[in-house]
């Protein structure tokens, strides 16, 4: 169950023409720099991000080759073995950690951060009108905040805690992302014939009782008045 669940989730999100989660931030520069191989040497308060599963991850560098990220994880929920939770968390227990919401921030070497993908010092610096925090003081914060914390992967995530960080102040390209594609799904009133549609086909493959009309009638009128 786990295993299909983990591949339909990363065949949605990866390789289709949806990425909702994907960031905003990523720049020309970034994408030369992702091409031509290892970028230059982080620095300590860098924000670094790196593609996952299901969203670009994100991190802060705290220099000797450690970063701090804010990470689902499922393993905790069922053991408190440092030994067996401490191991890079794969795509499984990122996804069941999501589902589960259950997350902490973690420090991790670069090369488990990265989990085999390229790693990228975020440019988002040039793009919003806050002021970075010098890099100590980015670093210190992201200390401050190792072990168990709230996890919501729309409205606080790894790229909140990164900003959160960096900045001040929590943001999240790819929550800004998702919640407009949603906004134009609603608005869109394709989508009210689409329910209706297959709420007609719920009907006659289930029968006419209240489980089954309600939703077609309360979907489609919530969808119209919405848009």
């Amino acid at each position: 169950m786990v295993d299909t669940l983990t591949f339909l989730l990363d065949k949605l999100f990866l390789l289709s023409n949806l990425r909702f989660f994907k960031s905003g931030w990523r720049s020309k520069e970034m994408e030369e720099c992702a091409a031509r191989g290892p970028c230059p040497t982080f620095r300590r308060g860098d924000l670094l991000e790196v593609h996952r599963t299901l969203f670009i991850h994100y991190g802060i560098y705290l220099g000797e080759n450690r970063v701090a990220h804010l990470m689902p994880d499922i393993m905790p929920v069922f053991t408190s073995n440092q030994q067996l939770i401490k191991p890079v968390i794969t795509n499984k227990r990122l996804i069941l950690g999501c589902m589960y919401r259950n997350a902490s921030v973690r420090f991790d070497s670069v090369e488990d951060f990265a989990y085999g993908a390229q790693i990228a010092v975020n440019d988002m610096d040039k793009r919003v009108k806050l002021q970075p925090l010098p890099g100590e003081e980015v670093a210190a914060r992201a200390e401050k905040l190792l072990g168990d914390f709230p996890y919501s992967l729309l409205w606080n995530n790894c790229e909140h805690f990164g900003t959160f960080c960096r900045y001040g102040t929590p943001i999240s390209q790819q929550t800004e992302n998702f919640c407009n594609c949603l906004k134009s799904i609603i608005r869109d009133q394709r989508s009210v014939t689409l329910t209706v549609g297959i709420g007609l086909i719920y009907i006659l493959c289930f029968g006419l009782a209240p489980s089954t009309t309600l939703p077609t009638i309360l979907i489609p009128f919530t969808l119209w008045m919405a848009g």
